[in-house]
């Protein structure tokens, strides 16, 4: 096993494990028991495989972007996670685990969504599957990413609206516990990131692994080499581990993960966990989190939905303290002119998320034989209404 791998007892190093009230232990428990084995089934990798192909669309593209490699002299190559259906790399996970509920006999679904993609990449598969879906969004968010709340709705899920905290992703994770809580026998919660509770951190990062499994052997096919560097944009990160998962063992490929710097690092609006947070547990699991003396969360901000966590991965935690993977900040404003850019040298308008990804080439010098791989993880369509404000279009 490799050494950033979960280890049996559910840890990364120190981070991880199973913070959870005894109420949620039957149903973590028996999660825990059987993730590995109904994912190695035959019945099951059949179905996932499937599902991936002909209704996700994978293998998703590895497009090499000449003019942003042009810019960058260098070889800039983007993984267009953008292109799966639903438009973000979301729906590798929820196919897995809507199979995986199926499997375990559960009749209604709960997630909690940020930036809306996870929440509509749920109420696909509960519409695919024709089963019950809730889905828990920040009130704030529901305002700011109002298209995917109506396609959520359209497919027949019920949206419901945290109004506690700062009313964002951090709110909606806690409605969604306390639902799981008080519905223990006939729910499975499609947690959308590698957080929470383990299994689930190790689980959602096998569902999104597939990302490098492609990308390794595209790259490989193209230049018959591994790439340089890999790059992805992390909030609580399923996009990264998934983008680095099968390239964690290559010490020689160089991970990095970009951060939401907000309005600045040290402006009081910030989401960037790995430079302002220190070990603690966060909705299941011990990782890394903004928070104050007395151990108070630190409401996170972000111009971008889907990175406004006030925490990391336990993964990504023990990533960041061996030093395996590079966390960097990118500001508000930074990740708006490279979403711009994108657009304008390639006619790709990113989502805000993989903009920050994007940013951080600005930051870099590269040789004009490196290769570089950054996970587009989702497109802009839903992020138009921030691009025309910011913009003034």
């Amino acid at each position: 096993m490799s050494k950033y791998q979960v280890n049996d007892k559910g840890y990364y190093g120190k981070f991880g494990g199973a913070y959870i009230p005894e109420m949620l232990y039957p149903n973590v428990e028996e999660l825990r028991q059987e993730y590995i084995k109904i994912m190695e089934s035959e019945n099951f990798r059949r179905d996932f495989d499937k599902l991936l192909h002909d209704y996700v669309g994978r293998p998703s593209p590895l497009y090499l972007a000449e003019r942003l490699s042009e810019r960058y002299q260098a070889n800039i190559y983007l993984k267009r996670e953008d292109l799966n259906h639903t438009g973000a790399h979301k729906i590798n996970n929820t196919i897995g685990q809507i199979l995986l509920a199926e499997h375990l006999g559960k009749k209604r679904i709960i997630a909690e969504t940020g930036a809306g993609q996870h929440g509509v990449a749920t109420a696909t598969v509960c519409a695919l599957k024709g089963l019950e879906c809730v889905v828990y969004m920040g009130a704030v968010d529901i305002e700011r990413q109002a298209p995917n709340v109506a396609r959520m709705k359209m497919m027949g899920a019920k949206v419901i609206a945290a109004e506690s905290g700062s009313k964002t992703l951090k709110d909606a994770t806690n409605e969604a516990l306390r639902d799981w809580i008080n519905n223990p026998v006939d729910t499975h919660y499609i947690i959308g990131s590698v957080v929470g509770p383990h299994p689930y951190p190790d689980m959602v990062a096998r569902f999104q692994s597939i990302i490098s499994s492609e990308a390794k052997q595209q790259i490989m096919d193209r230049t018959g080499k591994l790439p340089d560097y890999v790059m992805a944009c992390v909030g609580g990160g399923s996009n990264a581990i998934g983008m680095f998962y099968h390239f964690l063992d290559d010490e020689g490929v160089k991970l990095i993960a970009a951060e939401a710097a907000g309005k600045g690092v040290h402006s009081g609006q910030s989401a960037a966990t790995s430079v302002l947070g220190k070990e603690g547990v966060l909705h299941g699991s011990r990782t890394i989190l903004m928070q104050t003396e007395d151990g108070q969360v630190i409401e996170p901000y972000s111009i971008s939905a889907g990175l406004d966590y006030p925490g990391i991965g336990p993964q990504h935690a023990y990533l960041h303290e061996t030093g395996r993977v590079e966390y960097v900040s990118i500001t508000d404003d930074e990740a708006m002119q490279a979403g711009l850019l994108l657009t304008q040298l390639e006619g790709i308008i990113p989502a805000i998320e993989s903009a920050h990804a994007l940013a951080q080439l600005e930051k870099m010098r590269f040789q004009k034989d490196d290769h570089i791989i950054v996970c587009l993880s989702g497109r802009g369509d839903k992020d138009l209404d921030n691009y025309m404000k910011y913009f003034s279009l």
